[in-house]
């Protein structure tokens, strides 16, 4: 990895990645665009990894998005397919992902922060998509629909005006809000509690929810059925009621 992003690992199968340069505001240069596709491949790639963190430097800024500078060197008018990885999208990914959002998080912030399956914020975190003050777009918005109000997600797009941690909080943008000194701890231990589960109906699980939010309700039962079938069919199925009886804790082997 270089060190534009970092890539740590907990022994109890989480990877923490972050997004190391703070003197930019962490934004999503060359470098630190290549640094994280290499870092959600090794995770995605590491049997041994479950879920993820993703996090930036410092505590002014989580992303602030593009890098206009290099939009004006190359003229960039629609940007590239791959130019930046985003979760679920251009990035093949099958684990649960979350962001802990330290500051600032504008538009290309914005938009890796949405992408990760679950967000915990700073209190001093704020958010916006700021395109429409620089005469950009953002197409990347759009699932924003199936996570917050359509007239929010208007004004938000809009005004390009940024709301605070706890109008996130509000909002359904993210899921809990930590004072700045405890923010990865909170992060970390949201992960946890998805560790705890049986990895096999954690997958099932969050295939349930991206068909959910992808299909109308008759098509996402049924390929939410397919989707859990390998989940029910596994060792762990039995293991659970098994433990449960028997008053332990399971013992999951993810087959």
């Amino acid at each position: 990895m270089s060190d534009a992003v970092l890539f740590d690992t907990r022994d109890d199968g989480i990877a923490i990645i972050t997004l190391n340069r703070p003197e930019k505001r962490n934004c999503l240069t060359k470098d630190v665009r290549e640094g994280l596709y290499a870092a959600w491949e090794r995770f995605e790639t590491d049997p041994t990894l479950r879920v993820a963190v993703l996090t930036g430097s410092g505590d002014k800024a989580f992303c602030a998005g593009g890098d206009l500078g290099e939009m004006v060197q190359t003229a960039m008018r629609v940007p590239p397919r791959d130019l930046i990885p985003v979760p679920y999208d251009n990035v093949e990914l099958t684990k649960p992902t979350i962001a802990a959002i330290n500051g600032v998080a504008f538009a290309g912030g914005w938009l890796i922060a949405q992408s990760c399956d679950l967000a915990v914020a700073s209190t001093t975190a704020t958010f916006a998509v700021t395109e429409v003050k620089v005469g950009r777009s953002s197409p990347w918005a759009a699932p924003l629909i199936h996570m917050i109000p359509q007239r929010i997600m208007m004004e938000i797009l809009l005004t390009g005006t940024p709301i605070t941690a706890q109008r996130a909080y509000e909002i359904g943008l993210v899921n809990r809000i930590s004072e700045p000194a405890t923010l990865l701890d909170t992060a970390l231990e949201l992960a946890r509690e998805i560790l705890a589960g049986a990895p096999l109906s954690v997958r099932a699980a969050r295939e349930t929810v991206m068909l959910a939010t992808e299909m109308g309700r008759s098509a996402a039962l049924q390929a939410a059925r397919h989707a859990s079938e390998h989940c029910y069919n596994s060792d762990d199925a039995q293991e659970g009621p098994r433990a449960f009886a028997e008053r332990r804790a399971p013992e999951w082997s993810a087959r």
